[in-house]
């Protein structure tokens, strides 16, 4: 589906972490829909790095190109001589900042705030200097703990994640107040779709839940998961959510979700009536009572007036939609 009626032949179009889960979803949008913008893909492809806990330091993946026609640069945000490049080279019209360390369990602090908050800066000042809106991948994770529904201004982080991303949101709002360009925060949800299985073990529970049913594996939930509740918000409507944001009423930061709280069984059900199985569930103690967010659910009420912004895909919609690329990940990827 087609989300704006500009047409945007000719301008150029920047994507951060454009080898990721939502950066190339939004490059083939852009490629389906406005073949005539000329669309630029940064991203530090994976290698073979990692964090303290283990995970990847990039989830960036070819694969996830397999079919873009657009131009692609390898290179790390956190690079000024890369950064300088861009500026000097090209001629962006807007930005689609994607590219961070989503992993929410990173304990390098240092990392986490140079490359999710300093490089931020850089690159809003590369906008600033072209006159390019910005348009920035914020995250639920400012909220924390904060009770439900969660509102812009009551964030409450409980990890550096979290608390990068509210860093971020605080730097824009004071560009916001001077800026030419316009500046959207848009803070997602639990996001699950197509592109997201080089996530590895930081990839939806969706995805998750799905790859054990199909090898026959009883699904795994922790203890009273129909109790804990998320906002489970599908792909598409992520970049409903983006592409509305190219030209917003205002600058601000919005939430991105579906308004509505779903289980954690939810997911497990819906998966079980689109595969056709009915596999008993296994439920095992949660590990993590007390760092746990056990209630989300976003206000999109400021979403819905600035962006225009109407979410689509209920849960059992989003997985219908979803169930057939979770069995072909899984048998060109799981099963190999």
């Amino acid at each position: 589906m087609r989300y704006i009626d500009e047409d945007l032949a000719g301008k150029t179009i920047l994507i951060t972490g454009g080898a990721g889960f939502i950066g190339s979803n939004l490059a083939f949008y852009f490629q389906k829909n406005h073949p005539r913008a000329k669309v630029v893909v940064l991203d530090s492809f994976r290698s073979g790095e990692t964090f303290s806990n283990g995970n990847l330091k990039s989830f960036g993946h070819f694969k996830n190109l397999l079919g873009f026609r657009g131009e692609i640069i390898s290179g790390d945000i956190n690079d000024k001589e890369l950064l300088l490049d861009l500026e000097m080279n090209y001629q962006f019209d807007y930005i689609f900042h994607e590219a961070a360390i989503s992993d929410t369990t990173v304990q390098e602090q240092d990392l986490m705030i140079k490359t999710n908050v300093n490089a931020y800066k850089d690159l809003l000042e590369l906008a600033l200097r072209h006159g390019a809106n910005m348009i920035y991948a914020s995250s639920a994770a400012t909220y924390g703990n904060a009770l439900s529904p969660q509102r812009v201004g009551s964030e409450e982080p409980n990890n550096v994640y979290g608390f990068s991303k509210l860093s971020m949101d605080h730097l824009s709002r004071e560009y916001m107040q001077d800026a030419d360009i316009s500046i959207v925060g848009l803070r997602y949800f639990n996001v699950y779709g197509a592109r997201e299985y080089f996530k590895n073990t930081t990839a939806s529970m969706v995805l998750q839940f799905g790859h054990q049913i199909l090898a026959g594996k009883n699904p795994r939930l922790f203890e009273g998961s129909d109790k804990i509740l998320r906002d489970f918000i599908y792909i598409e409507d992520i970049i409903q959510a983006n592409i509305k944001a190219m030209d917003p009423k205002q600058s601000g930061i919005y939430n991105v979700g579906t308004g509505k709280a779903r289980s954690f069984q939810d997911i497990v059900d819906i998966l079980q009536y689109e595969l056709g199985t009915s596999l008993e569930c296994e439920y095992i103690p949660n590990p993590f009572v007390g760092s746990y967010q056990f209630h989300t659910e976003a206000d999109i009420s400021e979403t819905k007036e600035a962006l225009g912004y109407a979410p689509a895909f209920e849960m059992e919609d989003g997985i219908k939609a979803y169930v057939d690329e979770i069995r072909r990940i899984y048998e060109s990827e799981v099963k190999k």
